[in-house]
Protein backbone atom coordinates (compact mmCIF):
# COMPACT_ATOMS: atom_id res chain seq x y z
CA UNK A 1 0.00 0.00 0.00
CA UNK A 2 1.51 3.55 -1.11
CA UNK A 3 1.69 6.37 1.92
CA UNK A 4 -0.55 8.37 -0.29
CA UNK A 5 -3.56 5.47 0.37
CA UNK A 6 -2.56 5.05 3.82
CA UNK A 7 -3.13 8.64 4.31
CA UNK A 8 -6.79 8.47 2.63
CA UNK A 9 -7.49 5.48 4.07
CA UNK A 10 -6.53 6.57 7.86
CA UNK A 11 -8.39 9.62 7.29
CA UNK A 12 -11.64 8.06 5.72
CA UNK A 13 -11.35 6.20 9.31
CA UNK A 14 -10.58 9.52 11.56
CA UNK A 15 -13.97 10.87 9.59
CA UNK A 16 -16.26 7.52 10.34
CA UNK A 17 -14.73 7.50 14.17
CA UNK A 18 -16.30 11.15 14.70
CA UNK A 19 -19.50 10.62 12.47
CA UNK A 20 -20.44 7.75 14.88
CA UNK A 21 -19.41 9.09 17.88
CA UNK A 22 -21.84 12.15 17.08
CA UNK A 23 -24.89 9.99 16.80
CA UNK A 24 -24.23 9.51 20.78
CA UNK A 25 -23.20 12.18 21.62
CA UNK A 26 -26.57 12.99 23.82
CA UNK A 27 -26.06 10.43 27.02
CA UNK A 28 -28.01 10.69 29.24
CA UNK A 29 -28.85 9.39 32.80
CA UNK A 30 -32.57 8.46 34.03
CA UNK A 31 -32.71 8.84 38.18
CA UNK A 32 -35.70 7.01 39.39
CA UNK A 33 -37.12 6.25 42.81
CA UNK A 34 -39.28 3.88 43.17
CA UNK A 35 -41.73 5.03 46.07
CA UNK A 36 -43.90 1.63 45.81
CA UNK A 37 -44.20 -0.48 48.56
CA UNK A 38 -43.45 -3.60 45.91
CA UNK A 39 -41.02 -3.98 43.39
CA UNK A 40 -41.04 -2.47 40.07
CA UNK A 41 -39.68 -2.93 36.62
CA UNK A 42 -39.08 -0.35 33.98
CA UNK A 43 -37.74 0.23 30.59
CA UNK A 44 -37.18 3.39 28.57
CA UNK A 45 -38.90 3.68 25.05
CA UNK A 46 -37.60 5.90 22.09
CA UNK A 47 -40.33 7.46 20.49
CA UNK A 48 -38.50 7.89 17.41
CA UNK A 49 -37.15 5.29 16.61
CA UNK A 50 -37.51 0.89 17.06
CA UNK A 51 -35.30 1.26 20.24
CA UNK A 52 -35.57 0.27 24.05
CA UNK A 53 -33.25 0.36 26.64
CA UNK A 54 -32.10 -1.98 28.42
CA UNK A 55 -33.19 -3.93 25.73
CA UNK A 56 -32.61 -7.69 24.81
CA UNK A 57 -36.00 -8.62 26.45
CA UNK A 58 -34.37 -7.29 29.91
CA UNK A 59 -35.53 -4.44 32.28
CA UNK A 60 -34.18 -1.98 35.36
CA UNK A 61 -35.43 -3.88 38.48
CA UNK A 62 -35.90 -1.46 41.38
CA UNK A 63 -36.59 -3.13 44.66
CA UNK A 64 -38.98 -0.91 46.92
CA UNK A 65 -37.57 2.22 48.25
CA UNK A 66 -34.58 2.15 45.91
CA UNK A 67 -33.46 4.84 43.78
CA UNK A 68 -31.58 4.07 40.60
CA UNK A 69 -29.40 6.18 38.21
CA UNK A 70 -29.81 4.74 34.36
CA UNK A 71 -27.42 6.10 31.95
CA UNK A 72 -27.97 5.32 28.64
CA UNK A 73 -26.35 6.15 24.99
CA UNK A 74 -28.89 8.17 23.13
CA UNK A 75 -29.39 10.23 19.64
CA UNK A 76 -29.11 13.95 20.40
CA UNK A 77 -32.49 15.16 20.12
CA UNK A 78 -34.51 11.97 20.60
CA UNK A 79 -37.58 11.86 22.41
CA UNK A 80 -37.53 8.70 25.38
CA UNK A 81 -40.25 7.85 27.55
CA UNK A 82 -39.97 5.68 30.37
CA UNK A 83 -42.54 2.81 31.38
CA UNK A 84 -42.46 1.68 34.84
CA UNK A 85 -45.15 -1.56 35.89
CA UNK A 86 -45.26 -3.47 39.56
CA UNK A 87 -43.64 -6.78 39.27
CA UNK A 88 -45.92 -9.07 38.48
CA UNK A 89 -48.27 -6.43 38.01
CA UNK A 90 -48.39 -4.74 34.59
CA UNK A 91 -51.96 -3.57 34.98
CA UNK A 92 -50.27 -1.20 37.89
CA UNK A 93 -48.07 1.01 35.30
CA UNK A 94 -46.30 4.63 35.36
CA UNK A 95 -45.34 6.59 32.24
CA UNK A 96 -45.94 4.41 28.69
CA UNK A 97 -46.69 1.12 30.80
CA UNK A 98 -45.11 -1.92 29.84
CA UNK A 99 -44.38 -2.12 25.85
CA UNK A 100 -44.58 1.69 25.62
CA UNK A 101 -48.67 0.73 24.81
CA UNK A 102 -49.98 3.99 27.06
CA UNK A 103 -50.29 7.26 26.53
CA UNK A 104 -48.99 9.85 29.05
CA UNK A 105 -48.56 13.82 29.92
CA UNK A 106 -45.16 14.36 31.79
CA UNK A 107 -42.85 10.57 31.32
CA UNK A 108 -40.62 11.84 28.56
CA UNK A 109 -37.35 13.36 27.81
CA UNK A 110 -35.22 14.61 25.30
CA UNK A 111 -31.71 13.06 25.11
CA UNK A 112 -29.49 16.21 25.43
CA UNK A 113 -27.26 15.18 27.72
CA UNK A 114 -26.71 15.32 31.65
CA UNK A 115 -29.33 13.57 33.89
CA UNK A 116 -33.73 13.90 34.53
CA UNK A 117 -34.80 15.18 37.38
CA UNK A 118 -35.19 12.65 40.26
CA UNK A 119 -38.61 10.67 38.51
CA UNK A 120 -40.64 9.61 41.67
CA UNK A 121 -42.64 6.47 41.31
CA UNK A 122 -45.54 7.30 43.66
CA UNK A 123 -48.82 4.60 44.50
Amino acid sequence: MSFTSARRLAAAFSLAVLFASAAHAGDVTFTVKNSHPNAMRLELYSQDRDYVWPGDGKDFYLDDGETKSLPISCNEGESICYGAWVDGDEGTYWGVGPGNKEKCDDCCYTCSGGETEEINLVP
